[in-house]
């Protein structure tokens, strides 16, 4: 994975980020993207935004962030009811 340049972020001003979703491209393994469109088509309550937001939300609350935000969406995926994996 890339490291993420610091200057890019500190060019951006906080008054521009207007918006709550970011785009993110990232390269999946074979195995990881096939276990995920399984589960996807297997679960019709959910898509990959979804389970991308969730697996991200778990890891970060599980490695100390505590951002109330995240812990929301880590919270809610928990007590969403769906099917079994």
């Amino acid at each position: 994975m890339n490291k993420i340049n610091q200057s890019e972020f500190t060019d951006v001003k906080l008054d521009s980020c207007s918006s709550n979703k970011v785009s993110l491209e990232t390269e999946l393994s074979e195995i990881l993207y096939k276990s995920m469109k399984d589960f996807v088509l297997s679960n019709p309550t959910w898509d990959q935004y979804k389970l991308i937001n969730s697996a991200l939300a778990t890891f970060l609350v599980q490695n100390g962030c505590t951002d109330n935000s995240v812990s929301e969406i880590y919270l809610n995926q928990l007590f969403t009811p769906s099917k079994s994996f």
